[in-house]
């Protein structure tokens, strides 16, 4: 990948990127560092990686960030802490967003990414199993199993009718 593709890849996907990793650790700083972290890590490797691979090579990284942030931050405790913090604690809303990212939070984290890679950010089951390490398999599999258990959190809760 040259230097000129490489900064056509900065501008296409640093929002996307952005928007996936603040998705998984809602925190804004950290969703940035991570972003950071995965375009400091391409461009080290920015000779090996074709430019058309360039997408899925970035989502890859920022996954891979992501789970070790998080795995860092619950080492220290600060991730328990930082979900469970008394500013995060509101009123319930009756707004359909704010209750589809509150049934998100709940899922596991693999659930989260495969949801979030195809709902969100439109990639096709292969391209998520690339991403993911996944099988195409057990992508459905996760995607099914996360929306059967957002759809019965929605159902419990009476909300949206």
């Amino acid at each position: 990948m040259t230097v000129t593709e490489y900064n056509t890849a900065v501008d296409d996907y640093a929002d996307n990127l952005y928007r996936f990793a603040l998705k998984h650790l809602r925190n804004e700083d950290s969703a940035k560092d991570i972003v950071q972290e995965t375009f400091t890590k391409v461009w080290i490797k920015h000779v090996e990686i074709s430019a058309e691979k360039v997408k899925s090579y970035l989502f890859t990284t920022a996954y891979h960030c992501i789970i070790d942030w998080i795995k860092k931050e619950k080492r220290n405790g600060d991730f328990e802490q930082l979900k469970n913090s008394p500013q995060q604690a509101k009123l319930p809303e009756f707004d359909l967003q704010t209750i589809i990212h509150e049934t998100l939070e709940k899922l596991p984290l693999i659930q989260q990414s495969v949801v979030l890679l195809r709902d969100y950010e439109g990639y096709s089951y292969s391209e998520i199993a690339e991403i993911t390490n996944l099988s195409e398999a057990q992508v459905k599999v996760y995607i099914f199993r996360a929306r059967m258990a957002m759809k019965n959190y929605i159902k419990d809760l009476d909300l949206v009718l």
